[in-house]
Order: structure tokens, then sequence, then C-alpha cells
């Protein structure tokens, strides 16, 4: 039996399973294997991650997928494979690059939405294998990632404008035709999809998350997300699986509807730093410059942007996937690299009130945010209100109070609230932390699990 039709088989035994039937013929609500509670936390404690959107489109400089009809035509965009040829790729490097920049995890755009594919498939040639370059960019970049002890994570887009059977006129049609009398079929193309889902993970894994995009299009349906999250937990159990996996995530927000339905371990807010969450995993993916893959000139963002954008992240209870496009030649930009190396300079200073902590014990506001970690709080802030900083009162007494680098800091707690002041010499102009020790560990209140994007579940000003 080929690998096909067994994945095939196991696709169709656990829809049966997850859209079961009751006796009297009323859809019943099946429990579905949720996310490893240690890989989870895990991946947490990571909090920050770099993002890779790369294709053959890096040789036009438009956006990937979404340029493809536009910017560049249909016939010209699906033949760019046959000119790529990124001789200066070095997974090693761009490894190394991420380690400097203190990112703990790597996702890599193994398929976007232009179906092409960075891997060895032996679903179609059209993949990395067909261009001048011939060289496997995953195993070579996963190969990396496990000797540097960095998560290798794969992105994979199910929506497919290059594939016929991918059932959509979005993006000028599919890049090549079925043989005669065949007609676009959505299940042929789920097992297609499947079938390269199996590769990427016995082939490339363990993978420390499986990234979903492409879910809204309407050939995509939410028996069509169960079934993928469930196969794919028969695969690799600790796997980590985006809410984009179903149908469940409301736009760019990226909170899912409905949790105790629609599948996926964590939410996907983009291009913007999630709400206050701290009782759902989530993660914001925000690019360093404007577009996802590479573009001349674009505008990149500022260091203090960057920053204030993973401390706002991890202060809202989230991790940050940081966006680099690639160019032609296989080399990261180097002034993006640079800003990169700036922002790991920052964390081998503060990086103890970002790694490891989760949001809160304070709602984020104006003036900054907070994170903590057993007994530490660590107050991040970003704008001055004015010579002191109010936050809410606390149940657990400050014992100790200094800055993030060991200097004098003067807090004055009552039941009313806590004030902080910082002489002008100890504000740093990014973000000033003060690290609170209290005479137990800071819990956030107990809530029970929302059913919806907890913005209000966990809306405390305290613990």
């Amino acid at each position: 039996m080929s690998n096909m039709n067994r994945t095939a088989i196991i696709i169709l035994a656990l829809f049966i399973t997850s859209n079961a039937f009751a006796a009297d013929g009323k859809k019943t609500q099946q429990a579905w294997p949720k996310a490893d509670a240690k890989s989870l936390k895990e991946w947490q404690d990571m909090r920050f991650g770099m993002f890779i959107h790369w294709s053959p489109v890096s040789l036009k400089g438009t956006e990937i997928g979404w340029s493809r009809g536009k910017q560049v035509p249909v016939k010209e965009y699906d033949a760019l494979y046959k000119q790529f040829n990124p001789e200066k790729f070095d997974a090693d490097k761009w490894v190394s690059i991420a380690k400097d920049a203190g990112m703990k995890y790597m996702v890599l755009t193994t398929k976007h939405h232009d179906g092409f594919c960075l891997w060895d498939t032996k679903t179609t040639s059209y993949s990395i294998m067909s261009t001048p370059f011939k060289r496997d960019i995953v195993k070579e970049l996963a190969a990396s990632c496990k000797k540097e002890n960095i998560m290798f994570c794969a992105y994979y887009s199910i929506l497919d404008w290059y594939h016929p059977d991918y059932n959509t006129s979005s993006h000028g049609g599919p890049g090549y035709k079925l043989p005669k009398g065949q007609k676009p079929n959505m299940n042929r193309y789920e097992k297609y999809m499947m079938a390269q889902l199996h590769e990427l993970v016995t082939n490339y894994g363990p993978l420390g998350v499986l990234w979903f995009d492409g879910e809204w299009e309407k050939p995509w349906t939410h028996d069509s997300g169960v079934a993928l999250y469930n196969y794919l937990r028969t695969l690799q159990p600790n796997l980590l699986i985006n809410n984009r996996v179903d149908k469940g995530r409301k736009g760019m927000h990226g909170g899912t509807k409905n949790r105790d339905v629609y599948r996926g371990d964590f939410d996907t807010p983009e291009q913007r730093v999630g709400t206050f969450q701290t009782k759902w995993p989530w993660e914001s993916c925000i690019t360093i410059c404007k577009q996802w893959a590479w573009k001349p000139k674009d505008n990149m963002k500022s260091l203090v942007s960057c920053i204030h954008t993973l401390v706002r992240t991890a202060g809202g209870g989230g991790n940050l996937l940081l966006n680099v496009g690639p160019m032609a030649d296989g080399r990261i930009e180097p002034r993006q690299v640079e800003r990169l190396r700036e922002i790991g300079k920052w964390l081998k200073a503060n990086g103890k009130a970002i790694y490891a902590t989760r949001g809160g014990p304070f709602k984020p506001g104006n003036w900054g945010v907070s994170t903590h970690k057993g007994t530490l709080v660590y107050v991040h802030v970003l704008k001055w209100p004015g010579q002191k900083l109010s936050l809410p009162a606390l149940p657990m007494k400050v014992v100790n109070a200094k800055l993030i680098n060991g200097n004098e800091v003067s807090v004055t707690q009552t039941p009313k609230g806590i004030e902080i002041s910082v002489p002008e010499s100890g504000k740093d102009p990014v973000d000033t932390i003060i690290v609170l020790e209290l005479d137990r560990p800071c819990r956030l209140q107990k809530a029970s699990m929302p059913n919806k994007p907890d913005e209000q579940a966990t809306a405390y000003s305290r613990v």
C-alpha cells in the first residue's frame, strides 16, 4: 500500500470518529486530543522566534504568493523556480543569526500559497529539487537547528493556487492542467496535502510547530480541519498546531471563535500585538520590514519599535514570531541581520524579564507592561506617565525592589496600590525595567477557560 493510500485511510477513519452521531442522528461533540502540556510550556517559555518567508519570488522582490497574477503574471511567477539558484544560502549562518538575535525557534515557509515546496517532496516536481540549486532547504535548516538547539518548525499553506485540484480561481488559477477528463477534486487535493505533511513530520521532524495558513478560503472546511488536526496527532503526539488548521480564526485579530469546537493549540494575531490574554496561548507574527518576502529598500522597523513589540507581546502573555525575508542569493539581508543582532544584544542584558515569563500581573497600558516569573515581577516602563508610576494593589508584599541593572529604585506599597519612582539618570530611553521581589510567588487569579478570545476573561488589574 502506498503512503498516500495509507494516509487516505487514516484520514477517513479520523474524520468518522471526530464527527460521530448519536442514536437520534444529531451530531455529537467529541473530545479532541489537545496539545501536550509540557511541549506547550516549553514553547511559551521561548517567547521569541524567527519567521522566514522565502521562495523563488525573491527574484522579483514582490510579495510571496499574493503577487502571483498581480504584480507578476502567473506564467512568469510559476517559472521563476527555473532561475532560482540561491548559492549563498547557508543554513548554519541563518541559525547563527537567529541565535544572535536571542531567538529560540524558527518557522520556515516550506510551502506558501504559490504551491512551491522547499523540500525534496515525492508528491510534485514543483520543488527546490527542480531548481538549478537542487538542495533540500528544509533538510539543511532542520539539521542546523537541531545542532544548535533551536526548535525547528514548518509553515504550510492549506490553500494552493498552483494545484489544479484545489478548487478556486483565486490569483490566476492553477499552474498546470489535470489529465484530460478530470475535474478539480478537493478530496484528491487533501490526499496530496496529507502526503506532503506526512513527509514533513516524518522525514524532517520531530517538528516543534506546524504553522498553518490559508484556511479562510471556501474549499477548506471545519470537518477537514478536524481530520487534519487529529491525523497530525497520530504522527507526532507532542506537535503544536496553530489555530489556522481549522475555521475558527477571527481575521487578523487571530483569536479563535469557540475553542470547544475549533481545533488549534494557540491563537495567531497577525501584524499586531495580541490582546492581554494569559489563559490561552498566543503568538503574534510581525514583519521586521513591511513585506513578508524580501523587497529591495523596504521600510524596516526601528530597534525601539522591535523591542517594544517584543516587550508588549510578552507582557500581554504571548510569543513573538518576527519575520525576515531572505534575498534571492540565499542571504538574509545584511541590514536585517544588523537589526536582529541589536535585539539580541538587548536581550542579553534584559532577557530574564522576557524568557520563561508570563504576562501580568498588571494589565498593559500606555505606560508599558509587566511580566512575572516565580516571586519576581518585571515592570517594563516604556513611557513614563509622570514623575511616578502608579500601579494597582497586590495581595503580596514587595520585599525588595531594584532596576534590572541592580541600581536602586523607590517603591511605596500601600493597600491602595504601588508607586514607583526612578531618578532621571536611571531611566532607560527604551525600557526601564523595575524588578519587584514578592514574599510569595505571583499568581494570576484563576478563571475558567473561556470559549471566546479572553480579552475580558483575564482583564485583571491585579493578581
